[in-house]
């Protein structure tokens, strides 16, 4: 059974911490909400050729969704778009009207990118989104209940594209290495994106989880930055975010710190990546550069 949304909050969490500020990492996902509006959806949606036959369209299939929305970007208005993680959605996503256009062609780009081959380097494996959380809610077509993500526009909103990512910085790390060099590092920085991913996992409505969620889509933007280490054979040690002991006039800042270690060489010095990210505004930024030194095991 899929965990519930109310299940990946920790219970030490009182409603104080909580802001209506929300940065939170999943996959994109669309819902009907009820049978009359999916039906409309099958009637409206053409039908699909397969081995020279014609079979009803099917809206549950992305690829024929995606189609459809690029012909009628109008009827995307029509979808509860969510974002889930683990298949289970976690908020509705609801355009703001002044730039809402503009985010329903994202949605459908992004959509887009998530049914690509997992080969691809168009293929999209994660998404983030800023949002406020309201106070209202939405009923699926399942029957569960999601609290709705109110989105201004399209700033913040970004693919997490993988495969072109790693090759990007496998070609600036090691231009001249060998091919079975290059798939070890690949395998690697895959591996270290995903442990980022999944170690992290929360709702993005607490400021320290904000800035977790911001770090891990700067570090993933940032991957040549850590190529280097984990090129030498370093892998992901821990995790860990701190409110930040230095910070700017009006600001909320938190330090996240990224630990490598070398898993075949005790005696070797940990890496540590630092990012500072202020979560004052509904998008947070990093204050200066990524910051890293050596520490002792």
């Amino acid at each position: 059974v899929p965990p519930s949304p109310a299940s990946l909050t920790p219970s030490s969490i009182t409603p104080s911490a909580i802001s209506t500020k929300v940065y939170a990492l999943g996959t994109l996902g669309y819902d009907f909400g009820s049978e009359a509006r999916r039906d409309t959806f099958k009637q409206r949606m053409p039908a699909v050729s397969m081995n020279g036959v014609l079979i009803p369209a099917n809206p549950y299939d992305a690829r024929q969704m995606v189609n459809h929305l690029e012909l009628n970007p109008a009827e995307s208005k029509s979808l509860i778009w969510t974002l889930n993680q683990e298949l289970t959605p976690i908020y509705a996503l609801e355009p703001q009207k002044a730039f809402a256009s503009e985010i329903y062609a994202v949605f459908g780009m992004l959509l887009s990118g998530q049914i690509q081959p997992e080969e691809s380097d168009d293929y999209i494996e994660r998404v983030s989104i800023p949002g406020s959380l309201s106070d209202r809610t939405v009923e699926l077509f399942s029957g569960q209940v999601v609290p709705v993500l109110a989105l201004p526009n399209i700033r913040g909103m970004y693919g997490w594209q993988v495969n072109a990512l790693v090759e990007a910085a496998v070609a600036t790390v090691s231009p001249e290495a060998n091919e079975p060099d290059n798939a070890r590092m690949r395998r690697s920085l895959k591996s270290f994106l995903h442990r980022i991913y999944y170690d992290l996992r929360n709702l993005g409505q607490l400021e320290r989880d904000r800035a977790l969620n911001f770090a891990a889509t700067n570090a993933f933007q940032a991957a040549s930055t850590f190529a280097e280490a984990i090129n030498s054979g370093m892998g992901l040690d821990s995790i860990e975010i701190e409110k930040s002991p230095f910070c700017r006039l009006n600001s909320n800042c938190w330090d996240v710190k990224l630990k490598f270690f070398d898993s075949e060489n005790s005696r070797r010095a940990k890496k540590v990546y630092r990012f500072t990210i202020d979560v004052a505004n509904l998008m947070p930024v990093t204050l200066g550069k990524v910051r890293s030194w050596s520490v002792p095991r």
